[in-house]
């Protein structure tokens, strides 16, 4: 997994609340379980005009202009700034994959659903929680400003905006540790394999018959 330090972003608003993961990436794309090729298809419902099944080429598919990610003052967006409970319904890993894989490396909301927010953590995105005050204000900064972007710094907690005012946000210190150092739970238990094989060699001498 990337290791998540210090980023800036060009910020997109998704102004809606409960957004569930069916709406980040809809059933019909759960076939897979790779974790690449699902950007194409994040919000496929909201994104386009016809309906989008897995393996089709996306680059001549009728676009819906009103939808935010498709609006050419936020190509290249890599911040989403949503409302609250982002992430909701079904606990589809899928959905971070796909809002990763489109270059999402950052939301903002006043809350998460528990299983999507832990799930973006796995997987190097980080979910900020800000007061709905917070949201509120940069919802109306970044309608009046294009181009707006955010500089994020995990290290010291805090978003700088474009006129150098900075917001802290607050982070589970262990999730800190892993984005910075870009441990997923495979990296994380790969840390220890001396201490695995040594119990493994252990438990070959203490009861040899499981491994007969």
């Amino acid at each position: 997994m990337e290791k998540f330090t210090s980023f800036s972003g060009l910020v997109a608003p998704l102004d809606r609340a409960n957004v569930d993961t069916d709406a980040i990436i809809p059933k019909q794309f759960l076939k897979s379980i790779e974790r690449t090729g699902f950007g194409p298809f994040l919000f496929d419902e909201w994104r386009y005009l016809d309906h989008g099944e897995p393996g089709m080429d996306c680059t001549n598919r009728p676009r819906n202009k009103n939808f935010v990610l498709n609006q050419p003052r936020y190509q290249g967006a890599e911040i989403l700034l949503t409302r609250a409970n982002f992430g909701c319904g079904s606990s589809r890993e899928h959905a971070p994959w796909a809002l990763l894989d489109f270059g999402i490396r950052v939301l903002i909301a006043p809350s998460f659903a528990d299983i999507f927010y832990n799930n973006c953590f796995k997987n190097g995105i980080l979910p900020i929680v800000l007061p709905e005050e917070n949201v509120a204000e940069l919802f109306v900064r970044l309608e009046s400003s294009e181009g707006f972007r955010l500089k994020v710094d995990l290290e010291r907690q805090r978003l700088t905006l474009p006129d150098g005012e900075q917001v802290g946000f607050e982070i589970d210190p262990f999730r800190k540790h892993c984005l910075l150092n870009g441990l997923d739970d495979i990296a994380q238990t790969l840390q220890q394999v001396e201490a695995i094989r040594r119990y493994e060699q252990r438990r070959k001498q203490e009861a040899p018959w499981l491994f007969s």
